[in-house]
């Protein structure tokens, strides 16, 4: 089974910088398009990044030039790297791996707490 967490939130005041880390455990994450998505309450979930198996990149307008998302295979890591943080950034950041095999699965993490704040 496919198993995800993630780490890195935490306060932080704006214009402040995070990165966030998604450990995948079993799964063959090297095929995996790896996401972010994140979530306030009250709202719907957003998409925020993504970066499929060959490396390419999609980003929500809203982030682009402040947000970097990379993964590293060897290590089964996915990262967000989060510069020129803003309060609406405030939200549950979840990571998301996006199996488009047959099965057409998706599995999530638990999510973690970001909060931009002074």
């Amino acid at each position: 089974q496919v198993h995800i967490v993630e780490s890195g939130g935490g306060l932080v005041q704006p214009g402040g910088s995070l990165r966030l880390s998604c450990a995948v455990s079993g799964g063959i994450f090297s095929r995996y398009v790896m996401q972010w998505y994140r979530q306030t309450p009250g709202n719907q979930r957003e998409f925020v990044a993504n970066i499929n198996s060959g490396r390419s990149t999609n980003y929500v307008d809203s982030v682009k030039g402040r947000f970097t998302i990379s993964r590293d295979n060897a290590k089964k890591l996915l990262y967000l790297q989060m510069n020129s943080l803003k309060p609406e950034d405030t939200a549950v950041y979840y990571c998301n791996a996006k199996d488009t095999g047959l099965w057409n699965s998706n599995y999530w993490g638990q999510g973690t707490q970001v909060t931009v704040s002074s």
